[in-house]
């Protein structure tokens, strides 16, 4: 399956962020919550991990532009056979919080991990 990565949101006054860097290139193996790149925003710059593994696909922002929170940075094929067949429907992926709290704040990737790992 091909998912989208998506720009995450940052916090809850940043709209956009600027590609730093990226950590990972086309074809790459990457790990679930593996930083994949370096964005910037007004207030933090921060490394942004994979939202699932598989194999880095496809980079659709490069480095230096400006993307909006939400919108598709890169292409993760989940699976060998999806990685050589482009025909697959791309399946959209948010970032989830799965706590019960307020889902309108921000909680970095750490947090968020931490959070998975202590299963709250």
């Amino acid at each position: 399956m091909l998912i989208e990565m998506l720009m995450p949101k940052m916090g809850e006054s940043v709209m956009e962020g600027t590609i730093l860097n990226w950590l990972k290139k086309v074809g790459d193996t990457i790990k679930q919550d593996e930083p994949v790149l370096e964005v910037a925003t007004d207030k933090v710059d921060t490394e942004i991990p994979a939202t699932h593994g598989g194999i880095l696909k496809e980079i659709l922002v490069q480095v230096g532009q400006v993307v909006q929170i939400g919108k598709t940075i890169a292409i993760i094929a989940t699976s060998e056979s999806d990685h050589a067949n482009t025909s697959v429907s791309v399946v959209k992926k948010e970032v989830e919080i799965q706590s019960s709290v307020n889902e309108n704040r921000f909680y970095s990737p750490l947090v968020l991990n931490i959070a998975k790992e202590e299963k709250i």
